[in-house]
């Protein structure tokens, strides 16, 4: 498989046949310069201009690779809670269920969107990224985002400024290191940023943030007395807390993210909407979500005026307007 922009869409079986040999190559091969993707839409609305292309609505999707980048042991996982003693080096269970989010998952997805011709936002563990070079290269040249979510699950909030900092460089040069593409939008561990976390990005020169609920359309903040965008992010539409905390099914998954996008849709006639919906690697790369994914796009792209856009680009575009609203931190 080679990884030129000529290069069709790899199949998963072919991917997945290849990844072993391609791990080794893609340590000593070049960085592979980010695509960006324009919005697609399956029609424009005409309906006061709120997006590119007078689309209607936004769909803003999500595809979180953390799977290597977890602790050894006291994950986050379906399995009970266990004191290991000292001489258990890890937790080898929940390893395996981590595994399958690089061994399946991801590539299950990214077969999903090209299939609809969609682009996502990947906030890539810095740790996923460089133990899975060839998964994190692979979603790239596929024209998807690179995104920055910390180096390894930590809890940033807690850290002294000092601290933070090196945490988000370590953060930003992994992703970079492996994909070519340096990060301009974060996610924060379960979005629990500290005081200091949005100076800090400001000045390395991140342009975007998500870890905020408060809206349902992008918005501006004053940070460093600069603006800086907040993509908003969403729970109700979020795998992790739903599936894989097994508060619902992937029919009543379905159900909820089809009845968000039927009323944003309809206030997507006289506003500015975008829904969020997120995915991880291991929860919604299994069979049964991505079935209940790809009847979700097919449904989304139904409807006229609908458009699915990166997340870096949402944050470029809600910078440049003059009707983006501004809000202040909430405290």
């Amino acid at each position: 498989m080679k990884l030129s922009n000529d290069t069709a869409p790899t199949s998963r079986r072919s991917f997945l046949g290849q990844a072993g040999a391609l791990a080794a190559a893609s340590l000593l091969a070049p960085a592979v310069e980010a695509q960006t993707a324009p919005a697609t839409s399956a029609a424009t609305a005409g309906k006061g201009g709120f997006w590119p292309g007078d689309a209607r609505l936004v769909i803003s999707l999500s595809m979180q690779f953390e799977a290597g980048g977890q602790p050894a042991k006291g994950t986050d996982s379906p399995f009970p809670k266990v004191d290991f003693p000292a001489s258990v080096p890890a937790d080898l269970t929940a390893n395996t269920w981590f595994a399958y989010g690089y061994r399946e998952g991801i590539p299950r997805l990214l077969d999903l969107w090209d299939k609809h011709g969609v682009k996502v936002t990947s906030h890539m563990i810095g740790e996923a990224a460089r133990r899975h070079p060839e998964l994190a290269r692979e979603i790239v040249r596929r024209g998807h985002e690179a995104a920055a979510h910390g180096p390894r699950w930590s809890s940033q909030y807690a850290m002294n400024r000092a601290e933070e900092r090196k945490f988000l460089i370590d953060a930003t040069r992994m992703v970079e290191e492996v994909t070519g593409q340096r990060p301009t939008g974060y996610n924060a561990n379960w979005l629990r940023r500290g005081p200091n976390t949005l100076p800090l990005l400001q000045e390395l020169g991140y342009t975007y943030h998500i870890d905020d609920l408060s809206r349902d359309e992008p918005f501006i903040e004053q940070v460093n007395g600069k603006d800086f965008v907040v993509v908003p992010y969403t729970l109700r539409n979020n795998d992790i807390l739903l599936i894989e905390g097994r508060n619902y099914s992937p029919s009543q998954f379905l159900e909820q993210i089809k009845l968000e996008f039927d009323q944003l849709y309809e206030e997507g006639a006289t506003r500015r909407r975008m829904m969020s919906v997120s995915t991880h690697d291991r929860i919604s790369g299994s069979p049964q979500m991505v079935r209940v994914l790809d009847e979700f796009l097919r449904y989304a792209k139904s409807h006229p005026g609908v458009a699915f856009m990166r997340k870096d680009e949402i944050a470029r575009f809600a910078a440049g307007r003059a009707d983006t609203l501004r809000e202040t931190e909430t405290i």
